[in-house]
């Protein structure tokens, strides 16, 4: 994982089906992802899941990828590689994600404490 200045942390969230293992634990799913905002791409992510296995495998998908827009490859990535039971989710949280990532880079990026210090 590469966490500098240039990285941003974005959580998307969705629901899980009633009968799924991380609705019984979390109640929602979530995919946190930090996104290094030169390069719009995904340099890491977790999300709520009860195997460490279903994480990594996830990561596989985002990981290196772009993230200024929902990707419509990342989509079939995901519906034609990942049949658990949270496939809707992981695609909700997704765009969730992208979502509140646009809005970051639109509204508040770079901080206004860096464009002051560059300022002066």
């Amino acid at each position: 994982m590469n966490v500098t200045d240039s990285t941003v942390y974005i959580v998307g969230h969705s629901k899980t089906n009633t009968d799924n293992a991380i609705t019984d634990h979390f109640k929602l799913f979530f995919i946190g992802f930090i996104v290094n905002v030169e390069t719009d791409r995904v340099e890491d992510l977790e999300c709520s899941v009860t195997l460490g296995i279903t994480s990594r495998f996830i990561q596989s998908i985002f990981v290196g990828q772009k993230f200024d827009r929902v990707s419509e490859n990342i989509e079939n990535q995901v519906l034609t590689r990942y049949f658990g039971s949270s496939q809707k989710a992981i695609l909700v949280a997704y765009k969730d994600a992208v979502k509140k990532y646009r809005a970051v880079k639109t509204k508040h990026y770079p901080p206004v404490d860096i464009l002051k210090n560059k300022c002066h």
